[in-house]
Order: structure tokens, then sequence, then C-alpha cells
């Protein structure tokens, strides 16, 4: 068993620490590489994984709001990768959407990566080549890259948890693994801590219910832009691939008090429901924290976008993936030649997602964040989202201003893999 400073304390430091401009010969390196590791309980052996500089998941990247991300990305695997940066409004070169911003980095080369990211949050770099990316991430090649606010809020321990599925030898049913590992130890911290949670999915087909027992959670920011405060439903996060929580909560403030993350309702799975991380509390109480606040609202984002003036988008889903995916007609696994729609920079876009197909799908739209529609009025969701979740023979619409220059991927498929795809412009 991993031990809990191993596998969470270590998370949460710079492990890769990318602070400042840095020059070309102090360019950090991301190197992407097979390793064995011990992610299940003896007997079973060692599993070979796919990791970022031996590590699983990747380091976790923290910078400062204004400071940039500068590494080298090197590609030690046997098949083509490039990166992701989900979430990031970054520029489009940097998109890593093979072969519409770059070409796929093949094996023994390595691709520069710098951009400074224009919001503060929580996000999820991951590979991107669409024919490889799907079987790397599920071998466990994914990260956090964790922008912090100039004046992040007063907590006890800021944790980031990566959530992804593995199987177990012997075994066809996937387990869930929090930061690589099935089984932690308790995290001990001093009754009435505050903890903010970042919370992530690097699954690439399931959805998770993730409950916390023992605390009043409040989500403060969702797929890495803040919202208001809220409780969530039955206190239990609906986390789809990709997707990303920053929540909030205090512990009890009686010693020996324990607050669980649960993983919640997976029909079918062995581990459908179970305690993911238990933190409880020891010692002398924590000085009494101020009522939380909203996270600083992002003045990068619109407080309004003007629906009457949008471009209307229309995409309808058809096909399945053995027989190949259409969108609005045109063959859609490999990416078209035309875009699906081209816009000019700043102007909204109201964009509906028709699916088609017996299966759901998770649209994710890079380099922008988007409203979801309310499906009785002309109101949306009061929160930005970087992905949309359509179910089978359902329509999504969702509403968003073009503001980033460049060529995006829509990239589809029940999280990241070879689901339907297209691109859109923005001049």
């Amino acid at each position: 068993m991993l031990t809990t400073r191993r596998i969470f304390l270590g998370s949460l430091v710079a492990t890769l620490a990318l602070a400042g401009k840095a020059p070309a010969q102090e360019m950090r390196v991301l190197s992407a590489r097979r390793a064995m590791k011990p992610l299940f309980p003896e007997p079973a052996s060692p599993l070979e994984a796919f990791t970022f500089n031996e590590s699983l998941p990747g380091p976790v990247l923290r910078v400062k709001l204004g400071e940039e991300v500068a590494l080298r990305l090197a590609n030690e695997l046997e098949t083509p990768l490039a990166l992701h940066w989900r979430g990031v409004r970054l520029a489009n070169a940097m998109d890593g959407a093979v072969p519409l911003t770059q070409a796929a980095i093949a094996t023994g080369g390595s691709f520069d990566i710098a951009f400074t990211p224009p919001d503060a949050g929580t996000f999820l770099y991951h590979p991107s080549v669409r024919t490889q990316a799907a079987a790397q991430m599920a071998r466990g090649l994914a990260g956090l890259l964790i922008v912090e606010e100039p004046k992040p809020p007063v907590v006890d321990l800021d944790l980031a948890l990566l959530l992804a599925d593995w199987v177990e030898p012997d075994t066809s049913s996937p387990r869930v693994l929090a930061n690589g590992a099935l089984d932690t130890d308790p995290i001990a911290l001093a009754p009435g801590a505050r903890i903010r949670l970042r919370l992530a999915s690097a699954s690439t087909r399931r959805m998770m219910a993730i409950g916390v027992e023992g605390a009043r959670v409040q989500v403060a920011a969702i797929d890495g832009q803040p919202c208001d405060l809220f409780e969530p439903v039955r206190q239990t996060l609906p986390l789809a691939p990709g997707a990303r929580y920053d929540v909030f909560f205090d512990l009890p403030a009686q010693e020996n008090g324990d607050t669980k993350l649960l993983l919640r309702g997976m029909s079918g799975a062995p581990d459908s429901s179970r305690t993911l991380v238990t933190f409880t509390t020891t010692g002398a109480a924590r000085p009494a924290l101020p009522p939380l606040e909203n996270l600083p609202a992002n003045p990068r984002l619109p407080e309004k976008i003007a629906l009457e003036k949008s471009k209307r988008i229309d995409l309808t889903i058809e096909g399945e993936a053995t027989q190949g995916w259409r969108i609005n007609g045109a063959p859609a696994t490999d990416l078209p030649a035309k875009p699906l729609f081209a816009v000019k920079r700043g102007g909204p876009v109201t964009l509906g997602f028709i699916n088609r197909t017996a299966a759901p799908q998770l649209m994710h739209v890079h380099g922008h964040v988007l409203r979801h529609m309310h499906l009785l009025d002309d109101g949306w969701e009061p929160y930005w989202r970087d992905s949309v979740i359509v179910p089978e023979g359902r329509t999504i619409r969702t509403a968003f201003v073009a503001d980033n220059p460049g060529k995006w991927l829509i990239a589809g498929g029940f999280g990241v893999g070879d689901g339907p795809a297209g691109w859109f412009e923005v001049s």
C-alpha cells in the first residue's frame, strides 16, 4: 500500500514547478515512458503503465496566474503522442489537436510547449492523437495543471485528486484508482481544518458519482471556471470523463471525526460503493475560519452572451463506432478538410448538439468554455463547462463567445477516443 504522504501530499507540491518564463536551456522535460507500477495489493504483480517522468498519474504542474508553462514533451513510447490541455483557453498552436495545430510526436521525438494560461483553475492534460489517446490514457497517461489565483483562499490542505479506471489482473472489471492507488491511508488534520479538493476524472468512458460523508461540501468551480458557491444534490458530484470540480469543506470540529470521499453507484463494478479517501481529525482544533466566499469571478469571461446576435449552428451526430460517425451527414471519424463553421473573433455562437446515435456522446469544445442552455427557456446554467454530455436521442444547446482565434477541435465519444469529431475556425 502506498502511503498518504507519497500519494497525496507529494502531488500537492510543484512536482514539476514552472515559474516565470523559463529560458530554453532551463526548460523542464516531461517524458512519456513505460514503467512498472504496483497498482493492486499482493499477490498481484506490478502492471506496465504509461507515465510522465515515471509518475502515475503525471506530475501536478502548478503555476501562478500570469506565469508561463514551459516544458519539452518527449515521447519515449512506441506510439505517436501529442498533449491537450483540457479547459485551458490557450494559444491555438499549443492545443495539441493533431493534425489541426501540430503533427504528432513520433517515437524518440519531442515538442516544445509554452503558453501562459489566461485563467486560474484546475485543468487536465492528456494525450490527444485520436487513434492513440484512449489507449494511452487507459494506461495512466494524464495529469493535472493547477493555475493558482493571485490570492488563493486560506485552506489547511489543497488536495489534487485524479481518478482513473484500471482493470485488475485476472478480472474483466475496472477499478477506480485515486492518484494511482487503490487503497490509501487516512489523512490526519486538525479538527475544523478546511480542505480544497481539486477533483478530476481521467476515465476514458464512464460517469462516476462521487459523494462526501461527514462534511458539508460547497462547489466553487467547475471545469476550471469559478461559479457561485452551491451544495451538490445529496452531497454527490456527477464526474464525467475529463471533468473537474473545485470543492471546499471543513472537517468536524471534534477529535476522531471522519470525513469520507465515496465512490457511489457504479452498477456491476466490484467497487460500486467504496471509500476512496478518509480524512480524520486529531489534536487541538484549529482557530475558526471565516465563512467561505466565492472564488473571484473570471473577468475574461462575459457576464452575458448576446444570444439574439449569435451565429446559430446545429451539429447532428449519427452513426456508430464500428461503422463510422457522421456530423451533419459528413464522415467525421477522420477530420474533414472543411470546418463545420467559421466565425469572426468575438462573435457569439449558439451551438446545438443533436444526438441521433444509440449512445450518449460527450462533446468537448477546444479553446473555449460554454454555457449550457436551459431546455425549457432561453436562459443558461449558472456555470461554465468545456464539454457537454448529450444523451442518446436528445438535443443539448450551448452558447459561447468565439474569442480565441485559430482552428479548434470539437471532439466526441464518451471520453477521449475515436468518437465523432470536426472543427471550427475563429478568424
